[in-house]
């Protein structure tokens, strides 16, 4: 595979797609084979729609002088975005942890933008295909970056890294999920810590949120410095009606964001010292923190005529579920909880869950999932079988003048309870 060939060909594209659903003129098609799927057999029509360029597996048979054919289409894209990642001289900051990434990124990207052209990850498109593709993205104008990396495995990591090759890092905390992959929540650490090894390695730049104990000590158990922040001198003031979102008070000014819960204080901590580090005055560093609109069900506040919403739907594990929890029951007011089930928790499943359903004695709760349905047995909370039975009994039981939490892991789809409410 000539990979330097092939970005000749990428130079001269108008950008890379894997989708011919959505192939424009000049394209770079790149053929990706999954379980349900083989864009190999729609190379032709991504050169018919447009594409300058598709790149197949070597066992197609057609025969096309644009036809650029690879033992494995993942690893050209992989090769092709790590060669070009080398051809930049920008800071890029690499970013992973257990909750809080996309919220992080979004907070980081706007604040930088206050003074540079950033090009950060869309949504969270943070595995194995997706980083490629925004390394893909990054334009020769683009003066700093942002890539977010997930992982649901212990050695995850490990190719995200060699694409993105980051500069400067961020974990924004370790902790319980994917344990089905990770195995434990030392498995969590070591696989988030991947990320620590590389800036190691490669002489980067840490930032740290010095209030986390585990972050702390994976730091030092590598013999690393930080560029530490936290809440130190920052006051989280209570939320309220006439004050839903997160306020914080420093020593000199108030800050007030469109978030809501004081679990995003150390995304906003994040994005307010990276701005620091990389000489984004002050005042408008905070004015950016104060302009940005969560989106995606992440962490959003929606007033219906009938219910004030908190919706984080977007994801759940045992971590994030508990600060939820702690921020609505901080909330004022009569207090709903409709949760959906946490996934991919492995053996920890059963014993997680049930804990969720311990701390809800004495609030107001419906449960979605089977996970949920075994673990409130006989505790006369209500659970259903999916997010649809509940929006039913939702609709011919509406609530009416509740704080409502609406959270689960995406396969429950607990957005389809809004309408309901």
């Amino acid at each position: 595979m000539n990979i330097s060939e092939l970005y000749k060909i990428y130079q001269a594209s108008s950008g890379v797609n894997t989708d011919t659903r959505t192939i424009r003129e000049n394209q770079l098609f790149v053929a990706l084979k999954g379980e349900n799927f083989d864009g190999n057999a729609f190379a032709l029509q991504a050169l018919e729609a447009g594409a300058c360029c598709a790149v197949v597996n070597d066992s197609v048979e057609a025969e096309d002088p644009r036809l650029f054919k690879v033992p494995d289409t993942l690893e050209a894209l992989q090769e092709l975005a790590a060669w070009h990642r080398r051809q930049l001289e920008i800071p890029v900051i690499g970013l992973t942890g257990t909750n809080g990434k996309t919220t992080t990124k979004e907070l980081i990207r706007t604040v930088l933008a206050a003074k540079y052209h950033v090009v950060a990850t869309e949504g969270n498109l943070n595995n194995d295909i997706g980083v490629p593709l925004s390394v893909l993205k990054i334009g020769s104008d683009a003066q700093i970056a942002i890539i977010e990396m997930g992982a649901s495995h212990p050695e995850d990591l490990r190719p995200l890294l060699s694409v993105a090759q980051p500069t400067h890092g961020l974990i924004t905390n370790v902790g319980m999920a994917h344990l089905e992959g990770f195995g434990s929540f030392e498995g969590v650490k070591h696989a988030k810590g991947l990320l620590y090894d590389w800036l190691k390695v490669h002489e980067g730049i840490v930032f740290a949120n010095g209030d986390d104990a585990t972050l702390q000590e994976m730091l030092w158990e590598r013999g690393m410095n930080c560029i530490a922040y936290g809440r130190k001198g920052v006051e989280i003031l209570p939320s309220s009606p006439e004050h839903p979102f997160l306020r914080m008070a420093f020593p000199d000014t108030m800050l007030e964001t469109h978030l809501v819960g004081a679990y995003n204080a150390a995304n906003v901590l994040a994005a307010l010292k990276i701005g620091w580090f990389f000489d984004v005055p002050e005042a408008d560093a905070r004015a950016a923190v104060s302009s940005y609109v969560p989106s995606n069900n992440r962490s959003q506040l929606v007033k219906t005529d009938r219910n004030t919403l908190i919706v984080d739907a977007y994801n759940a594990n045992p971590s994030s579920m508990a600060v939820a929890l702690d921020n609505l029951a901080l909330t004022e007011g009569r207090k709903v909880a409709l949760l959906g089930a946490m996934r991919e928790l492995g053996a920890e499943s059963e014993a997680e869950h049930r804990k969720v359903v311990s701390r809800l004695s004495g609030t107001e709760a419906y449960l979605v999932g089977e996970e949920f349905i075994q673990a409130a047995a006989g505790t006369g909370i209500r659970a259903f079988a999916n997010s649809d039975e509940l929006a039913a009994y939702l609709q011919e039981h509406p609530l009416q003048g509740c704080v409502v939490l609406v959270k689960g892991s995406r396969s429950t789809r607990m957005e389809k309870v809004i309408a309901s409410l």
